[in-house]
C-alpha cells in the first residue's frame, strides 16, 4: 500500500528534470526541513495556483488577464514573435533581444501526440497577425522536426498575409529548445534570423 509520501515522490518524479532519485531525495530534504521549507512551499505553491493566469492576449502567465508584457506601451507593436512555451517567451526576455510582442503557441503540431492545429490556437495568430500594425512575423520554434513543422505550417497559413515572415537563424543546435539555450546564442540567432 502506497503511502502519502510514495504519492509526494511519485508527483515530484513527474517534474521536468527530476526522476526517481531526485524526486526521492528532494521529498526526504523537504520533511527534514518542515517549517522552513514544506510549508511555505505548499503555500506559495497553493498561492501561485489560485493567481497566475494565461495572458488572454499572448499566452504568457502573469497575474491579470492581459501579461506585463502585453500592457508594456513602449514595446513594438509592429513586430510579433511566435514561440512555442511560456518557458521560451522567459528565455527570450531573459537574453534581452526582443521588444516586440509575443503569441505562446503552446506546443508544437504532433501527428505522434495527436496535437493539431486547433490545439495550438493558430487561428488566433492569424487573426492577430492581419492586424494592419503587424509588419513582420519570427517564428521562434525550436530547430525539431515538430518545430520545424510548426514554422511551416505558420509561414504557409500566412502566405497571403502583408508580413515579412522570418525565422530565427541557423545555428540553434539541431534538437535544440529555446528554454535550455543561453542568452548569446539566443542573441545571435534573433540578429541572424532570415526571411522564410
Amino acid at each position: 500500500m502506497e503511502t502519502p509520501l510514495d504519492h509526494l515522490i511519485k508527483r515530484l518524479s513527474r517534474l521536468p528534470g527530476l526522476g526517481p532519485r531526485s524526486a526521492r531525495r528532494a521529498a526526504l530534504h523537504l520533511l527534514k526541513n518542515k517549517q522552513a521549507m514544506m510549508l511555505p512551499l505548499a503555500e506559495e505553491m497553493a498561492a501561485v495556483a489560485h493567481s497566475v493566469k494565461d495572458c488572454v492576449e499572448c499566452g504568457n502567465l502573469d497575474l491579470t488577464d492581459k501579461c506585463h508584457i502585453c500592457l508594456d506601451h513602449k514595446r513594438d507593436d509592429s513586430r510579433l514573435c511566435v514561440i512555442e512555451d511560456v518557458s521560451d517567451l522567459w528565455a527570450m526576455e531573459r537574453a534581452g533581444v526582443f521588444s516586440g510582442r509575443y503569441h505562446v503557441l503552446g506546443g508544437t503540431l504532433s501527428a505522434l501526440e495527436g496535437r493539431g492545429p486547433s490545439d495550438l490556437g493558430i487561428e488566433r495568430l492569424l487573426t492577430r497577425t492581419a492586424a494592419p500594425e503587424i509588419n513582420e512575423v519570427i517564428l521562434a520554434t525550436s530547430a525539431t522536426v515538430d518545430g520545424q513543422t510548426t514554422a511551416h505550417y505558420i509561414a504557409e497559413r500566412m502566405a497571403h498575409h502583408n508580413v515579412t515572415i522570418t525565422r530565427l537563424a541557423h545555428g540553434l543546435p539541431a534538437g535544440g529548445e529555446l528554454n535550455f539555450l543561453d542568452e548569446g546564442t539566443l542573441a545571435q540567432a534573433m540578429r541572424a534570423r532570415s526571411k522564410l
